[in-house]
């Protein structure tokens, strides 16, 4: 009997086995291609201006990496959206406001970056953004960045600060303006797709 039992779930694993081989594996659907994101063309690369001034004081410079653009923002605190005046235009040269001298920045473009906005207390004079004419921003590492290369402190001369930003060549951008803060966005591409 014990024999009988054996052979008899020998069989029946065997046949199970078999049925198992015999029923095809059903496929998955095919996953979707990726899509590369949607990015706005429509900036164009011309000079952006807004006429305003403002006595706060430029406090930090940052960055940022996104799908479509690198972004570089100036914080103001305590202007107000309509008070933060600037100029932001591709440039051959950056030359320092006051005395013309020339501020190397790297890249195959310049953005001259200037906001109507002083780095330093107008009160007092002392300096609220800790950055040396000529030199890197502090606190600014452009490693890894697909568009920007260089960003450079040029100075701030009576109650403009002036910054020069470089990038991989002549991008679209466009500048928004919050309260606080004023943002450049520089486009990683012309074509509209992120990569």
């Amino acid at each position: 009997m014990l024999q009988s039992r054996t052979i008899c779930a020998t069989v029946v694993l065997l046949g199970a086995t078999l049925v198992t081989a015999a029923v095809p594996a059903v496929a998955a659907p095919p996953a979707a291609p990726a899509t590369a994101a949607a990015c706005s063309t429509g900036w164009g690369s011309g000079d952006k201006a807004a006429t305003a001034a403002t006595t706060a004081s430029v406090r930090d410079v940052r960055t940022g990496r996104h799908d479509c653009y690198d972004r570089m923002v100036v914080d103001v605190p305590g202007a107000a959206r309509g008070d933060l005046g600037h100029v932001v235009r591709y440039v051959d040269r950056l030359h320092q406001d006051g005395s013309g001298r020339h501020v190397p920045v790297s890249g195959g473009a310049i953005l001259e970056v200037r906001v109507t906005a002083p780095a330093y207390d107008p009160e007092t004079g002392a300096a609220t953004l800790p950055a040396r004419a000529g030199g890197v921003l502090p606190g600014v590492d452009l490693t890894g960045y697909r568009t920007f290369r260089d960003a450079r402190f040029a100075g701030s001369f009576e109650g403009d600060t002036q910054i020069g930003l470089g990038v991989r060549g002549r991008l679209p951008f466009r500048v928004l303006q919050f309260d606080g803060r004023l943002v450049i966005d520089v486009a990683h591409t012309w074509t509209g797709a992120a990569r």
